[in-house]
């Protein structure tokens, strides 16, 4: 079988009735390529009423991977990004040495009821660039490559897989795909990185023939080829890539191979030494709770 874990993961609230599905980091396993941290939310009814913004805040040493089903967030941060985000796009933000950012709802959503449904994704960047230059950079999703198949329909998000090479640029090898399954459709995944994960998000799959229920993340043997089975109508996502060169430390929304980096962080925020977002007075406070790495 070429299933090698099944992580379930656990439900966290993010505050205001904000509940997500957090796959990665699990006790099994820290990462699945450079990706060391998994959030599935939604799909989420948002009430006019609804407090979902996520104020300003912190990160360093990764890359956050922000991408919607249904929705619209608005990202800013404090290199002075404004962006909406919008089903189908990549929106591949560098944290490297530091920077700020917030998430809100959109201004001409904030008096409709709308559907939140979307995955993020923490990268976590190589040694070498841990302290490296901030960058946020948006990917509309006419700019990534399609392929279709019997009953499939696949987006490159990131990375090279069946022929095709995504736009979006990073820090090391890096795979993510979102598939469309038409009901009775199969696929056979080829090998596609050397770390590989399978995560069903409407409805459950069959991996060589072994189910696997919607919500869980099934780690592949990456040596061997797969073959991909959706009795019903889904949306199945792929993600991977090199392993990670080393081990990292995670605490609140920081990550680093080095635990000094991490405290020296959280010291930062709390002193409100990093930068702002322009015309945004609040923020996350640091969490009570410090740091015991």
């Amino acid at each position: 079988m070429p299933i090698v874990a099944e992580l379930t993961g656990h439900e966290k609230d993010l505050g205001g009735g904000f509940r997500v599905r957090r796959l990665l980091p699990s006790l099994a396993r820290q990462s699945v390529g450079p990706f060391l941290f998994f959030d599935h939310f939604g799909p989420l009814a948002v009430e006019p009423a609804a407090d979902i913004d996520v104020r300003p805040h912190p990160h360093i040493g990764l890359a956050t991977v922000t991408y919607l089903f249904d929705g619209a967030l608005m990202h800013r941060d404090s290199l002075g990004n404004a962006r909406r985000i919008e089903p189908g796009a990549i929106n591949w933000m560098t944290a490297g040495r530091g920077i700020v950012h917030s998430e809100r709802r959109p201004d001409d959503l904030r008096e409709h009821r709308y559907t939140s449904h979307g995955l993020q994704l923490w990268a976590a960047l190589p040694r070498a660039l841990e302290d490296g230059e901030p960058a946020f950079v948006h990917t509309p999703a006419a700019s990534l490559p399609t392929f279709q198949d019997t009953g499939v329909n696949g987006r490159l998000l990131v990375g090279r897989a069946f022929g095709l090479a995504s736009p979006v640029r990073t820090a090391s090898p890096t795979l993510y795909v979102a598939l469309e399954l038409m009901a009775g459709a199969s696929l056979t995944l080829p090998v596609l990185a050397e770390q590989l994960a399978v995560y069903p998000v409407d409805a459950g799959v069959a991996i060589d023939g072994r189910p696997l229920a919607a919500g869980v993340l099934a780690v592949l043997d990456g040596e061997r080829p797969a073959r991909l089975e959706s009795p019903t109508a889904n949306r199945v996502m792929l993600l991977g890539g090199a392993p990670l060169d080393g081990r990292r430390y995670m605490w609140w929304n920081f990550v680093s191979s080095r635990r000094e980096r991490i405290v020296a962080a959280a010291e930062d925020w709390e002193a409100q030494r990093l930068s702002r977002i322009d015309g945004d007075a609040t923020f996350i406070p640091l969490p009570e709770k410090r740091p015991s790495l």
